[in-house]
C-alpha cells in the first residue's frame, strides 16, 4: 500500500521561503516520476513541479526560478524548496506520482502567503 505524507507548510510573508517534504511508503518511489501539486481555493489542482528518477526536472512557468524539487530515494522522501513566495502561491500542496494515482492522494500541507 502506497502512502504519501506531506509536511512543512505554514504561514509565511510574501518573499519568504518554505521547504515542503513528502514522505513515501511503498517501493514505487524510487522508480516513479514524482511531482508536487497544489490546489488553491476555488481552483483545480495543478502540477507545479516534477522529478524523474533520472533527475530530469519540470516546473510550471509560474514557479520557475523560485521553486526547486528534489528527491532522496534512499529516504523515500521528496522535497520542494519554495523561495520568493507570492500570495498566489497560497494553496494546499500535495505529492503524488506523475501522472497522479487517485488512491495515493494524501491530506496535503497548507501554505499560506500573507502579510
Amino acid at each position: 500500500q502506497v502512502q504519501f505524507v506531506e509536511s512543512g507548510g505554514g504561514l509565511v510573508q510574501p518573499g519568504g521561503s518554505l521547504r515542503l517534504s513528502c514522505a513515501a511508503s511503498g517501493s514505487i518511489f524510487s522508480i516513479a516520476p514524482m511531482g508536487w501539486y497544489r490546489q488553491a481555493p476555488g481552483k483545480q489542482r495543478e502540477l507545479v513541479a516534477e522529478i524523474f528518477s533520472g533527475g530530469t526536472l519540470y516546473y510550471v512557468d509560474s514557479v520557475k526560478g523560485r521553486f526547486t524539487i528534489s528527491r532522496d530515494n534512499a529516504k523515500n522522501t521528496m522535497y520542494l524548496q519554495m523561495n520568493s513566495l507570492k500570495s498566489e502561491d497560497t494553496a494546499v500542496y500535495y505529492c503524488n506520482r506523475v501522472p497522479a494515482t487517485t488512491n495515493y492522494w494524501g491530506k496535503g500541507t497548507l501554505v499560506t502567503v500573507s502579510a
